[in-house]
């Protein structure tokens, strides 16, 4: 028998209803308090279930409350639902998902999903197929309520759709919903291609044997009246652009017309799902043969889509003169912000030039009220994208209407003529430079427009030709654009003062040293920025000065420029609390500005250096306290611990020596051991660059710390979590170097390499290893070590070699020289060097041999070679001689980076091509860096027994067929074998390291 509800019970639920849809905050707070109450009651979600589904005199947002109710009960509590009233539950939605009100055939269609996510498709086995008989009801109601319920559940659940848990249900459910694409109803029509659209990304088996079948209806449907029917086929066949091209290309003449329809389609959300077309197409081979012979229409239908709607000009106010500075920033204002850990590569290396923003990010004129993707920003991503692929040959096409429109009268067409220039800055930036001694000047003008939303614009493109304006005399452009630019950081509107900041850090970042005369200038305007700017674009400000203290540095080490800058910082500092989330912003500040003011930070050291390890100590204290009891403690954010570290880390760098009496009078080696080990992969990145600038600060203080330290930094070198490992490789090259070469050998090859390697590829990984050393060095090992292969007493000999095989990341190791190095793909170009170049590579191949290699270097790395009686003026020469770059990579950024392949590298030697990986490479990053490295100068590796070994690794990598190129050489011959192929072969590629095949 059926469950009926108590009469007086029900009552009380449609009244508990009624009241929490009351807008006072005392009656919803009440009925709060009830419905926990009501929930110690088994049958209460049975009272909801039957408001939804039985009480049809009730109006409709009661009924559909009383089953978002409901669904938060299953998605909390479900598994303690009696099965009694589960079952009463599941059975209603199924009797009910066509009641005539749309709301409530949606609400139960939510409910069904929520209970199928929680476990249930598989102990619901009738839920599905009695949906897919629902569809063929002569009811419409009943086929909508059943479509929407399998439209949710093939968003939520796709993977298992298509899996054996579920005997693989797609392979009747997909045939079924084509049958739909011509039914007559639009509504089921657009159910039909969104639940097919769910697969195309996964491949699902049952769609891809039904592709051509599913092209063919899409096409049926091109042209359909409704749409949402339209959307939904200009996403499905965006997605099948991206995994069944091969499928699609014969009618891509045809596709590309119909988009270009679509794309000036009058419902948005259909243009806007079209024109994603053109950012899918840009990243596929056939782009530019495809698209070549539509670039005369496409051009213009994107340069229309790109101007502000009329509905975009009346949210963002852009027809009022708004001088809103005054006006307080809500909390919806501020983006939550997420602090970036500090990389060694980054900070200590110059960097490898990070990647420009996207348009998306960097069009950030609009208001937060735009945020959402809409067709203005797709259309400018997508001239981006294109203007990358064609280069130049974009410009014809667009150069007539650009003219009409960066002159334009009406602002809102000049305005979007001004983001056209923007958007094509970075692939068009060749052909255009010839027009920007005449268009910069006018984007300078425009600055001081009379619409905000012009100026702001006029910022953003300015930012992205910032690198060709200071390629040129700096009287021509780069000061009036200066000067100009913090004219509008000080300007009356908010969004122009955001979008001057930012771009101002554009300007500051490619300008370097060339802003070092302006500096009191600069300095004023931002300070006096401090006292003006609302909440959310003082965070930007913070970022403009810690941008500029990077790109001056040591420059801003002045006491004027000090006076004006640290009171107004420092004021900042001293208002907000431990807890206030704006310490993120300003503490990365404060990290570049003590880098860059060195012993100028002095005076303000003390209370900063405190303040940073009491964030440490009480985030460690609350995780600590959550991880014992988190039933009564919430988690910490760990972010304050990881800002607090960069900023020691910048302070370490900053004040070298000086930071030495401030870490003598803390426990920071206490809480960085504890750092070290953290669960969170950031505090641990942040952690080890700590400890490398510790090291090269105060390495007294390390120094003690190394036996328990070096274990876990050993741990870390692993390529799963490429920054940590790369900090943890960099911070023990600067420990290997304090430390000394004669010390390297017992500490690092104990304990860090032979006991780490082990550990991290696990016992089944480590027999496969051993079981592949050719027979010679397993006769050797038995003979010279008393070594059994695979008994993991590995740790007891100092001496024994290990190298990379597969794709597992090992640690290489040369006896002979006393060299340790990391071959975990996370390891940077500075770490390798200073723990292999610096320490061994000249003594290597001898004075002669270094003289030749020294001889092959470009000028600019000529200019930069160590101190010799034919070099005396190096400006590394100082009383004694450094090897070639020693300590001082990281303070010269500019030195050529070049792309081999798909892989950053570093190209040391260009007339053998010895490379060494400075990214992540997955097959031969050891054989490169032992073999290219020891072998190139024809070195004899007494026994061979090295090479053989790297030999044989290297034949699995590269495979059968690579290897049939590579004759394998005699023992006795290996080297000279070697360094004849160096000279004498190509590079080719491996995966993605470039690699030379021998």
């Amino acid at each position: 028998m059926d469950w009926q509800p108590d009469e007086q019970g029900l009552q009380q639920v449609l009244q508990l209803l009624k009241d929490s849809q009351s807008p006072n905050t005392v009656t919803q707070r009440a009925v709060q308090q009830k419905l926990e109450q009501l929930n110690q009651f088994p049958d209460f979600n049975n009272y909801l279930i039957f408001v939804l589904t039985r009480l049809k005199t009730e109006d409709e947002p009661t009924r559909s409350l009383s089953g978002l109710i409901l669904k938060n009960n299953v998605k909390a509590h479900y598994q303690n639902f009696p099965p009694t009233v589960a079952e009463f539950i599941k059975q209603e939605c199924l009797n009910n998902i066509g009641d005539p009100s749309p709301l409530i055939r949606a609400t139960i269609g939510i409910l069904i999903t929520t209970i199928a996510s929680k476990g249930e498709l598989q102990t619901w086995p009738e839920l599905l197929p009695q949906l897919c008989n629902l569809l063929n009801s002569e009811d419409y109601n009943t086929c909508e309520g059943s479509f929407g319920a399998l439209q949710k559940i093939c968003e939520d659940s796709s993977e298992l759709l298509d899996s054996d848990a579920l005997n693989r249900p797609l392979n009747i459910m997909i045939p079924k919903f084509l049958q739909f694409f011509k039914h007559c109803s639009p509504k089921i029509r657009s159910h039909a291609i969104a639940c097919v659209n769910q697969f195309i990304i996964g491949r699902a088996q049952a769609l891809m044997d039904n592709v051509d079948t599913f092209i063919e209806s899409l096409f049926a449907l091109a042209t359909d009246e409704d749409s949402e029917v339209r959307k939904n086929v200009c996403r499905a066949l965006v997605m099948l652009l991206e995994v069944r091209i091969d499928r699609l290309i014969p009618h891509m003449h045809s596709i590309i017309q119909y988009m270009l329809q679509r794309t000036q389609d009058p419902d948005e959300n259909v243009s806007l799902e079209a024109c994603e077309f053109w950012l899918t197409l840009a990243e596929q081979p056939i782009c530019k043969e495809m698209l070549s012979g539509h670039l005369v229409q496409l051009i213009p239908i994107l340069v229309n889509g790109m101007k502000y709607s009329e509905i975009d000009i009346i949210l963002l106010k852009g027809d009022v003169e708004e001088e809103d500075e005054a006006v307080p920033d809500s909390d919806q204002d501020i983006k939550p912000r997420f602090h970036k850990s500090r990389t060694v590569t980054l900070q200590h290396e110059g960097g490898e030039g990070e990647e420009g923003e996207d348009i998306e990010d960097d069009d950030d004129d609009d208001d937060d009220t735009l945020s959402d993707w809409n067709l203005r920003k797709c259309s400018a991503a997508a001239l981006d994208v294109l203007a990358n692929v064609f280069r130049d040959d974009l410009l014809p096409h667009l150069l007539p209407l650009l003219k009409g429109l960066l002159f334009h009268p009406d602002w809102v067409i000049k305005e979007s003529g001004i983001l056209v220039l923007g958007a094509i800055a970075e692939g068009c930036m060749q052909g255009m430079v010839p027009y920007l001694p005449e268009l910069i000047p006018h984007l300078i003008q425009c600055l001081c427009e009379k619409k905000a939303l012009v100026r702001s614009i006029a910022c953003w493109t300015l930012s992205r030709y910032a690198h060709w304006v200071v390629s040129q005399p700096p009287d021509s452009f780069l000061k009036p654009l200066m000067t100009e630019l913090l004219k509008r950081i000080l300007d009356s509107n908010k969004r122009v003062q955001e979008a001057a900041c930012s771009a101002f850090a554009t300007l500051e970042e490619e300008a370097c040293t060339e802003l070092v005369p302006y500096l009191s200038f600069i300095l004023d305007t931002l300070v006096f920025a401090f006292g003006k700017y609302q909440h959310k674009n003082l965070l930007i400000l913070y970022d403009a000065i810690g941008t500029l203290a990077d790109s001056v540095g040591h420059h801003l080490n002045q006491p004027e420029y000090i006076q004006k800058l640290m009171p107004p910082l420092i004021g900042k500092w001293n208002e907000l609390k431990d807890e206030d989330k704006d310490l993120f912003p300003l503490l990365e500040c404060l990290s570049s500005v003590a880098t860059a003011l060195q012993s100028g930070f002095l005076p303000y050291c003390e209370p900063v250096y405190q303040r940073c390890v009491t964030l440490v100590q009480k985030t460690l204290a609350q995780a600590m306290m959550y991880n014992q009891h988190p039933d009564q403690y919430e988690a910490p954010d760990k972010d304050f611990m990881i800002v607090a570290l960069d900023l020691l880390s910048g302070l370490a760098e900053g004040l070298g020596g000086n930071v030495e009496q401030l870490v003598s009078r803390s426990n920071i080696m206490t809480l960085l051991f504890q750092c070290m080990q953290d669960t969170m992969p950031e505090v641990r990145q942040s952690s080890f660059a700590l400890l490398g600038d510790l090291t090269k600060a105060c390495f007294v203080h390390v120094k003690p710390c190394i036996a328990e330290f070096m274990p876990i930094l050993g741990l870390n070198l692993n390529p799963e979590f490429i920054s940590v490992c790369n900090n943890a490789t960099w911070a023990i090259g600067e420990i290997s170097m304090q430390m000394g070469s004669g010390t390297t050998v017992a500490a690092f090859h104990k304990t860090m390499i032979l006991h780490a390697f082990k550990d991290q590829v696990g016992e089944e990984n480590w027999q496969q290893f051993s079981e592949q050393f050719p027979p010679l060095l397993k006769e050797r090992l038995s003979a010279c070590y008393g070594v059994n292969i695979g008994e993991g007493n590995w740790g007891a000999q100092p001496n024994l070699p290990l190298v990379h095989t597969g794709n597992t990341p090992v640690r290489n190791y040369n006896w002979q020289t006393g060299l340790c190095l990391s071959a975990g793909s996370g390891t940077t170009v500075e770490a390798f060097y200073k723990t292999m170049i610096l320490h061994g590579f000249k003594d290597q191949v001898g004075e002669e041999n270094w003289q030749q290699f020294s001889e092959q270097f470009p000028p600019l790395l000529k200019e930069r070679r160590p101190a010799t009686a034919s070099n005396p003026t190096s400006p590394w020469s100082t009383q004694e001689t450094h090897l070639l770059g020693e300590g001082n990579w990281g303070a010269h950024p500019k030195l050529s980076l070049v792309h081999t392949g798909n892989t950053p590298v570093r190209n040391y030697n260009w007339q053998t091509g010895l490379c060494l990986s400075a990214g992540s490479g997955t097959t031969v990053e050891a054989f490169y860096k032992t073999m290219m490295m020891h072998s190139s100068y024809g070195l004899v590796l007494k026994g061979s027994v090295f090479e053989m070994e790297i030999l044989h690794g290297f034949k699995d990598q590269v495979g059968g067929e690579n290897w049939q190129q590579f004759p394998p050489p005699s023992v006795e011959g290996a080297s000279v074998c070697l360094l004849r192929r160096l000279t004498q072969t190509p590079l080719v590629q491996t995966g993605n390291t470039p690699v030379r095949l021998m």
